[in-house]
């Protein structure tokens, strides 16, 4: 199936997608430290990335198109919806956009945006009062941010895997890590045995399925 319109070189739209999902992620991460401004950008680099390859120029497309061209004849892998690439490899039919996967990536990538934006009025709040981060989210994971930066990402990847942004992830998540244990290193000098008891009932990415039957603090 092959369009008339151009499915790539769409510069203005990968510029006003990687606009909109940056500024949008800003409104509910609201990045203040040197350490906030690294994940946040290294977050940012992701989305630029994606939506290049989205629209603007199909590096993945190209290297696969030979690939795809043997393996699925008769499709036109530089179409817009060959690029969604899961639905090509899984045989899926009709809009990409309304298939299960879609939507369930949806999904994932507005949680993230609710889980980060949670994230910050507890935490805004805990270090505006000098205490430490217990309650909302921060009462089922330590570090819920770093969790909805992933979250996001995995979710764009649901929808429009590339080489690079499937190379980055991994790479973003290890770095997502060491800053959430750095960051535990300092917490735990300026709060001490509060947070030891905090950590030892909260683990740190992974929520578990029962909560603890009592406070962490």
């Amino acid at each position: 199936m092959i369009s008339d319109s151009p499915a790539y070189g769409l510069w203005l739209l990968v510029i006003i997608n990687s606009a909109i999902f940056i500024i949008f992620a800003f409104s509910f991460a609201r990045p203040r430290t040197k350490r906030d401004w690294r994940s946040f950008g290294a977050f940012s680099a992701f989305l630029v990335a994606l939506f290049t390859e989205m629209y603007g120029f199909p590096l993945t497309i190209y290297l696969l198109s030979g690939w795809l061209g043997s393996r699925y004849p008769g499709i036109d892998p530089f179409s817009h919806a060959n690029g969604h690439l899961w639905e090509v490899l899984l045989g899926w039919e009709g809009n990409p956009h309304l298939n299960p996967l879609h939507v369930l990536s949806n999904v994932v990538i507005a949680a993230g945006f609710i889980l980060l934006s949670a994230s910050w009025n507890v935490l805004y709040r805990a270090q505006r009062e000098k205490r430490l981060a217990t309650t909302g989210p921060y009462a089922r994971v330590r570090h819920p941010q770093y969790a909805g930066f992933v979250l996001i990402m995995f979710g764009f990847l649901m929808q429009w895997p590339t080489l690079i942004t499937l190379a980055m992830f991994p790479v973003l998540v290890m770095m997502y890590v060491r800053l959430a244990r750095r960051e535990e290193r300092e917490v735990r000098e300026e709060f001490g045995e509060e947070y030891e008891r905090y950590a030892a009932l909260v683990p740190a990415f992974f929520p578990r399925l029962r909560r603890a039957n009592r406070k962490a603090v």
